[in-house]
């Protein structure tokens, strides 16, 4: 996890999307204990109630269970529930931005699954070059 905080939003929101992020990235498996309180609290020398608050927050959603004595774990099909919820936010979030940006520059869906960027450019400068030698020729 990284060491730094941002002031866009609480620590301990930060800290609950960090755990998420380990979790969808594998770093964490389903079954896996989390980290202490006290041992997040004091790696990134934050208040243990902020740590706690954030975890919580895991508990709330499902994604972890807590077990007395023993710790907080992650839940069997946490990844799944996280996969489902992330797609979701980001085709009603992000892919409406995404999806306008590829329509003003004009990319087709085979430049987009090939990722050959510099095949669009050489198209799109063979297309204003041609445009150019149009007009040059209408004059």
């Amino acid at each position: 996890m990284e060491r730094e905080w941002n002031d866009s939003q609480p620590i301990y929101r930060q800290l609950r999307d960090r755990v998420v992020a380990m979790i969808l990235d594998g770093v964490l498996k389903e079954g896996d204990p989390l980290p202490s309180v006290r041992t997040v609290a004091a790696e990134y020398r934050v208040n243990p109630l902020t740590v706690l608050k954030g975890y919580q927050q895991l508990v709330d959603e499902g994604l972890v269970e807590t077990r007395r004595g023993r710790g907080m774990f992650i839940n069997q099909g946490a990844r799944g529930l996280l996969l489902a919820g992330e797609r979701e936010k980001f085709l009603a979030e992000e892919w409406p931005r995404v999806q306008a940006t590829i329509q003003r520059l004009g990319l087709k869906t085979q430049d987009l699954l090939n990722g050959d960027a510099s095949r669009s450019s050489s198209t799109a400068k063979t297309e204003i070059t041609a445009r150019e030698t149009d007009s040059k020729k209408e004059r």
